[in-house]
């Protein structure tokens, strides 16, 4: 993540970022917006909340070609979000490597569901047409590539990153 968003941050892209890779992006001398600034408001309840929140939301869902929509994002200073990162973990072996633990509580089992990154990617794929989802590494490059060529990735390509993410 850190060389893909070296070389969106190169082609002017605002970088907004939680905690732990807001942190590994700032100590490559990448700028980063931290999503409590953005939202003017503090993460809460030990980071189970942070990314769930209108601004982002928004941002995320708006639809470009509607002008309620556009309205709406005006009238509430939310500025448009074209592209989600998130890298999803493999739960299940996240899970299963929990449970190796002899200490293993159902709590430590319920802190490893993520709410709000398949919230925004799901988000992110549901709005393809106008927001970049991405989900897995793999297609950093090839979305790249089209961005610098294009300033944009097809309609198809948009697609398929959508479909990935219905599959993750």
């Amino acid at each position: 993540v850190v060389e893909f968003s070296k070389a969106l941050a190169e082609l002017g892209v605002e970088i907004l970022s939680t905690g732990g890779t807001a942190k590994t992006l700032e100590s490559n001398g990448i700028n980063v917006t931290l999503i409590d600034q953005y939202t003017g408001h503090p993460e809460i309840l030990d980071g189970r909340v942070k990314t769930l929140h209108p601004r982002v939301h928004g941002g995320i869902l708006a639809r470009r070609s509607n002008n309620d929509d556009l309205a709406e994002l005006k009238a509430n200073d939310i500025p448009a979000i074209d592209m989600v990162v998130v890298n999803l973990y493999p739960f299940r072996t996240a899970v299963e490597q929990v449970l190796k633990s002899k200490n293993t509580t159902q709590e430590a089992l319920i802190e490893l569901i993520d709410i709000g990154g398949p919230t925004m990617i799901r988000a992110a794929a549901k709005n393809f047409e106008f927001v970049i989802p991405l989900c897995d590494p793999a297609d950093y490059l090839p979305v790249l590539e089209a961005i610098k060529k294009t300033g944009d990735i097809s309609y198809e390509q948009r697609r398929a990153l959508a479909v990935k993410v219905f599959k993750t």
